[in-house]
């Protein structure tokens, strides 16, 4: 299975990786996001390590059940080669209505076939009124063309 573009990544293809990325993470569906990884893809996400697409979907079925309503935005850091780099944040709220704003890193490696053979996330929740939530699209979801990502936003 091939998953364009695929490396070695230009400023253009990294961006578009990673706004695909962003895409079928909004989805909040895990199968979808899992078949963007190789089979054995290795992972961190804060705490955990795990590896393979069947521990992505539990891991990402048991985020999505916490972390509802669930609005991300991801934007391009750095590239070379087969690595991209990527910034960060996303909002949620637990099941007591308590909303959170999750801030974070990622380094993605890629296989040949343009597949995430390795994930690395490094995320820092804090804890935000309603009011303050920046991200109000319609969810699950891509974020629309109209609202802006990252770029000039300083935390």
């Amino acid at each position: 299975m091939s998953r364009p573009p695929l490396p070695p990544f230009t400023r253009e293809t990294a961006a578009q990786k990673a706004r695909m990325a962003e895409d079928a993470w909004n989805s909040r569906d895990p199968v979808r996001v899992s078949l963007a990884y190789t089979e054995d893809s290795r992972w961190r996400n804060r705490s955990e390590v795990f590896q393979g697409r069947e521990a992505i979907v539990a891991f990402l079925t048991r985020k999505w059940e916490k972390e509802q309503d669930y609005r991300l935005i991801k934007d391009l850091w750095a590239f070379d080669g087969n690595r991209i780099a990527v910034r960060f944040q996303y909002e949620w709220h637990d099941t007591g209505g308590q909303w959170y704003r999750s801030y974070g890193n990622e380094q993605w490696e890629f296989d040949e076939h343009g597949l995430m053979k390795r994930r690395e996330a490094s995320i820092n929740d804090i804890a935000i009124a309603e009011k303050d939530r920046r991200f109000h699209w319609a969810a699950p979801g891509p974020r629309p063309a109209d609202v802006p990502g990252l770029g000039t936003d300083p935390f």
